[in-house]
């Protein structure tokens, strides 16, 4: 207390004085502002029940409308016929179901297209469906074996071993659609599938998944469709045994498709698994290779790299500077060099247990198979040599 200044305790007087003197609400007007804050949070709390009640209605009412829509409840149209033609899209497919009745939400019908790759199922063709499909079974009624094919279709046999560009120059010659157009949704089409690289423009990443097989095709069919349906067809064909059989010889399906085009274009067609343990015991051998030291040399493989090349390879072409010349690197070609049939992609998946390093042609018209240089050798300078 002997501290406190004088000055201090009129500081505090004055402090006081102003309490004292200030006026205090009514205690009723308290309570009626606590009764109204209480009232306004109980009416906030019953609109938000009302709002979400009513939400939930309208989106399970929306949810039952599309629900319906996709299992094709209440849908009474009788047997129609949807007509896809190489002009069309999963738009235009849809708005074809609408129109028909099929559907009644065809941006729901696009959606789950997206989700379950309809698109790349649906193929052109004539098709008859009805109410009482769902969009499961729509989808499925308009895949090529229940297309009833009309007269501007034609049938397409892509020869085992052809390269992307002599696929292209048939499906053109044929009248798929023309070479540039082909040859640019080669370079620059999306397809869905992780073993082609959509990065790339060039050509090369569709080589070895245009399955060679016996395909029915539209007339000026879109041509990225085209192509799409040799890759689908390639990608039924690499079922599950394949695949694990890729992964048992460690080796990714890419290396596989490559060896299994060396062999495509290097095989008489019965001897695939025999050239095959050529090439695996030239990339996996001990030591030297038998004095190849892992070169494969194979000439079609440079030949890959020489377009429009004739007659027999000399030694200007040994020295070409290209990764495909596999007499100057060891190992596989960047990209497979051709399409290669079923039998030598299970060559290259089941070769043959050989010690052969060596091969040549004979003038039977068979490959003749040595495990050392010197044998080689001695075939290539006898009578039996198809080159001699």
């Amino acid at each position: 207390m002997s501290d406190m200044k004088r000055g201090d305790t009129a500081s505090w007087d004055q402090r006081q004085v102003r309490r004292e003197t200030q006026p205090h609400p009514p205690a009723g007007k308290k309570r009626r502002r606590k009764r109204k804050s209480l009232l306004n949070r109980f009416l906030m709390l019953i609109l938000h029940i009302l709002f979400v009640a009513l939400a939930s209605v309208l989106l399970g009412s929306f949810g039952w409308m599309l629900f319906s829509d996709f299992c094709s409840f209440n849908c009474p149209i009788p047997d129609t016929t949807i007509q896809v033609t190489s002009s069309d899209n999963i738009d235009t497919i849809a708005d074809k179901l609408e129109d028909a009745g099929l559907i009644q939400y065809k941006w729901f019908f696009k959606l789950y297209a997206g989700f379950t790759g309809a698109e790349d199922e649906i193929a052109i063709g004539a098709y008859t469906l009805n109410g009482d499909m769902d969009y499961h079974a729509l989808v499925a009624g308009m895949r090529s074996t229940s297309a009833s094919i009309s007269d501007d279709t034609v049938q397409v046999t892509i020869p085992e071993g052809y390269t992307v560009a002599q696929t292209i120059a048939v499906l053109a010659k044929n009248g798929v659609n023309t070479e540039e157009a082909l040859l640019e949704a080669a370079r620059t089409a999306d397809f869905d599938y992780s073993f082609i690289d959509n990065d790339s423009e060039d050509i090369s990443r569709l080589e070895g998944y245009l399955f060679p097989d016996t395909y029915e095709f539209y007339v000026n069919e879109r041509p990225a469709s085209a192509l799409n349906r040799l890759i689908k067809n390639f990608n039924r064909k690499m079922d599950d045994d394949l695949l694990a059989a890729a992964a048992e010889r460690g080796y990714d399906l890419h290396k596989i498709i490559t060896i299994a085009s060396l062999i495509e274009k290097e095989t008489d067609g019965t001897d695939q698994a025999r050239i095959a343990s050529v090439i695996f015991n030239r990339l996996e051998g001990e030591g030297d290779k038998a004095g190849t030291y892992g070169l494969l040399q194979v000439d079609a493989s440079l030949l890959y790299a020489l377009p429009g090349h004739q007659g027999a390879i000399t030694q200007s072409d040994l020295q070409t500077n290209s990764p495909y010349n596999l007499y100057q690197n060891a190992g596989l070609p960047p990209t497979p060099i051709a399409n290669p049939g079923l039998a030598a992609i299970e060559g290259a998946l089941q070769p043959e247990n050989t010690n052969y390093y060596y091969y040549a042609l004979g003038k039977d018209g068979k490959h003749h198979f040595f495990a050392t240089y010197n044998e080689h050798l001695a075939f290539l300078n006898s009578g039996e040599y198809y080159g001699n």
